[in-house]
């Protein structure tokens, strides 16, 4: 990983969802790590501080909600940026995200030019 490049924690249960955004993600210089459900997000997160984690809400064991409230709870993880991507798309939703602590909720389908976008805001790139 060369010193500029940002560190991407992918969590989703949908493997073609999660492939696409590997991929893009990876295609845009990023360092991505890719798991299937919230526990091995978890998993990852006792080893490594991501510069952003992007969670799938609905999985099985624990939800992105979940972990996302985990990681606001431990303060080593609180520079991480949480971007939510969801098929979740009401209103209440969306302000459950916020106010669980994301810093950007996206909602499926997606664009993964809008996705790459986000992401590039979030971490700074402005591209």
């Amino acid at each position: 990983m060369t010193p500029d490049q940002h560190s991407v924690l992918v969590a989703d249960d949908d493997p073609d969802i999660r492939d696409l955004v590997v991929f893009k993600l990876e295609q845009a210089g990023f360092n991505v790590r890719a798991v299937g459900d919230g526990n091995a997000a978890l998993e990852v997160l006792k080893d490594t501080a991501p510069d952003l984690v992007v969670l799938d809400v609905m999985m099985p064991g624990l939800s992105g909600l979940d972990v996302l409230r985990q990681i606001r709870a431990e303060q080593r993880l609180d520079p991480v940026k949480v971007l939510l991507l969801t098929a979740r798309a009401r209103d209440t939703d969306v302000d459950d995200g916020y106010n669980t602590g994301a810093d950007d909720y996206v909602t499926k389908p997606f664009s993964p030019r809008e996705l790459l976008h986000r992401v590039n805001t979030l971490l700074g790139r402005g591209r």
